[in-house]
Formats: structure tokens, C-alpha cells, sequence
């Protein structure tokens, strides 16, 4: 009888069970012992008269009737858990509470800081994190509900996940200054046949830049060389600026004042989207909802840029242009091989 009339904690219970994945981390988030959390769950199968679980060791797995079970509770108990925070923020109170991001290095880098500026200058009594993951680590913590959202780069989007791009950004060639392909890309456009001449400093392999200049190369049938490997474009972009390579970045790590040539390669090259990546079907807090609005505010003030001329831009004397910001736009890099983990 006491179960049955604690609905809530029983929903409660189950919901953490399936995001934990087995009962013994469920009881840590609770706070509860795991003969508590177990009686809980098994009051609940009794109840509604199914099998949650398949039980196989320590860890669990939902049965179909568990999964329908799961869809249905997680915004009844996600919607009492945060009942104080969704009321006070209907009276535009968003001053209180947590907000976890999770995004890649290059995302943070040069994708977030404005509007991680203006929201906490909004909103300082939020605690927020910002959780450098990459890849499949930040959609098993979106799912997990470790993470209110992610923020970062999708070729493929999962059917249980929602991408929103909010920014698209273009393909560029850097080299040095003094770099032959600099010189060339004066007096004509360069071309893919231009570049496979020269070693290219590229992220690692798993990563989707390498897959896409890959893809690139192969539909074009031509090859290209890897002189130097290494993770991170401040990083790519220090080696190039050192002779030891060329290399082929998104212009949104250009920040105008490095000691390179940028060549734009709109024309070989998909744009990159850059969007939000959220739980389909989830509940967004105060603080995330919030946060999503002022990232739109920032990258929907933006003017568009104007096309892209086919000639060579130097990064060390030319301005850097405003950013284009298509709110909605699907990825133009769909037709692009999806790699498994979309972030340089």
C-alpha cells in the first residue's frame, strides 16, 4: 500500500534506474539503499502488471512495455523535479539552479564564449559547467541526462536526438605566408590538384575533417598526403605557420590576426553547421531554455556574409568578416559521410 501511494517515487526510481543503467548508481543518485530502489521498481511491475526489466547480471535492459513505460514518465518526474525552478522562471526568475553544456574544444573555443558572456552576466546565480566532450561521449551524456545540451557539429543526427544548426561557417586552406600555393592563389583559383601536391596537417583520423577532405579527394580521384597529425586548430594552425604544412580548417577558427593565407574552398568543400543537439522529445529546464535563446540572440543579430570570391584572403591583413548565421538551415554537409565523432 505504501508503494502504491507513492506513485511518483516509484516513476522516480524507474527513471533513474534506466539512466544509470543498474540499481546499485540508481540508490547513489537517490540518496536510497538498493533494497529500497529494487522494492520500488518491483512494486511498479506489480502494479502496472509487466516486466521493466530484462535482467541480465548487474546491468538491465529495458522490455518493450519498460521502454513505452520509460517515454511516458520521464516528463512526469522530470516536470515535478524541476517544478520550483519552471514556476519561479514563469515570472522570468532564471537566476538560481545549474546548467551542464556539453560541447567539443574547438565549439568552446570559438562557438560559445559571447553567448557563455552574456548569459552569465544575465543570470550569475546559475552554476554553470561547461563539459568538454566530443562525439559519442556527449551524446551518452545526453542521454544520460548528465548534460541539459549539447552544442557542436552533426553530419548524422540519431532518430532520439534533435539538431538545430544556428551558424554556418566556410572551408578554408591556410598556409604560410610565403607559401607557393599563397602566391598561385593571386593570379588564379587554386585547385584540388594544387593542394594534393603539398603535406597537409590534419586532426586525427577519427575526427571529420579528415573524413570529409578524404571523401573529397576520392570523388575528385586524387590523393593527398598527411605530413603532421595533431588535435586542435590553434595547434594546426601554430604548425602551419611554422612551414611544416598546410592544412584545411573551418574559417570560424580564423581569427584575423595569425600569420597565414587563408584560400577560400567554398568550391570543393561543404559549409559546417554549427547547432544545438538536444533530447528529442525531452524537457528543457529554466536555465537551458534561457541560455538557447540568448545563443540565438547572438548568432541572429549577425549579418549574413557576402559570397566568397575566389581569391586568396591573408588572415594577417585582412579583417575577419562577420559571421553568416541561418537559423534552421539544414546542414549542407549532409551529402558528406557521417563520421563518429563530427567536432574539428
Amino acid at each position: 500500500m505504501y508503494y502504491k501511494n507513492n506513485r511518483i517515487k516509484q516513476l522516480r526510481a524507474f527513471h533513474q534506474v534506466v539512466r544509470a543503467g543498474n540499481i546499485s548508481r540508481a540508490a547513489e543518485r537517490l540518496c536510497l539503499s538498493q533494497p529500497a530502489v529494487s522494492l520500488q521498481i518491483q512494486a511498479l511491475e506489480r502494479e502496472m502488471g509487466i516486466v521493466l526489466f530484462e535482467r541480465r547480471g548487474p546491468n538491465l535492459r529495458l522490455t518493450p512495455e519498460g521502454e513505452t513505460l520509460y517515454h511516458l514518465a520521464e516528463p512526469l518526474v522530470e516536470g515535478v523535479d524541476k517544478l520550483q525552478e519552471n514556476f519561479a522562471a514563469l515570472f522570468g526568475n532564471v537566476n538560481s539552479g545549474d546548467l551542464n553544456i556539453g560541447a567539443g574544444e574547438s565549439t568552446i573555443l570559438y562557438v560559445l564564449p559571447e553567448p557563455v558572456r552574456r548569459f552569465v552576466g544575465q543570470h550569475p546565480g546559475v552554476r554553470l559547467k561547461l563539459n568538454n566532450v566530443t562525439g559519442r561521449d556527449g551524446m551518452k551524456m545526453l542521454r544520460a541526462n548528465e548534460i541539459d545540451l549539447a552544442v557542436g557539429s552533426m553530419l548524422e543526427v540519431p532518430e532520439d536526438l534533435e539538431y538545430r544548426p544556428f551558424a554556418t561557417f566556410d572551408p578554408m586552406l591556410i598556409t604560410p605566408l610565403d607559401h607557393p600555393l599563397a602566391e598561385l592563389a593571386s593570379r588564379r583559383e587554386i585547385t584540388l590538384e594544387d593542394i594534393s601536391r603539398y603535406g597537409l596537417i590534419l586532426p586525427p583520423a577519427h575526427l571529420s575533417t579528415w573524413r570529409i577532405v578524404k571523401y573529397v579527394f576520392q570523388q575528385h580521384d586524387l590523393t593527398f598526403t598527411v605530413t603532421l597529425e595533431a588535435g586542435g586548430w590553434e595547434v594546426i594552425k601554430k604548425y602551419v605557420e611554422l612551414g611544416m604544412g598546410i592544412s584545411i580548417v573551418t574559417d570560424i577558427c580564423l581569427g584575423g590576426t595569425e600569420r597565414l593565407a587563408r584560400i577560400p574552398l567554398v568550391r570543393y568543400f561543404p559549409q559546417r553547421s554549427y547547432g544545438l543537439v538536444l533530447r528529442r522529445g525531452g524537457i528543457l529546464s529554466p536555465q537551458a531554455r534561457r541560455f538557447i535563446e540568448v545563443l540565438e540572440e547572438v548568432y541572429q543579430t549577425k549579418p549574413a556574409l557576402p559570397q566568397v570570391a575566389p581569391a586568396m584572403e591573408t588572415a594577417a591583413s585582412t579583417p575577419k568578416p562577420e559571421r553568416r548565421s541561418r537559423k534552421g538551415r539544414a546542414d549542407p554537409a549532409a551529402t558528406v559521410p557521417s563520421p563518429e565523432q563530427p567536432n574539428h
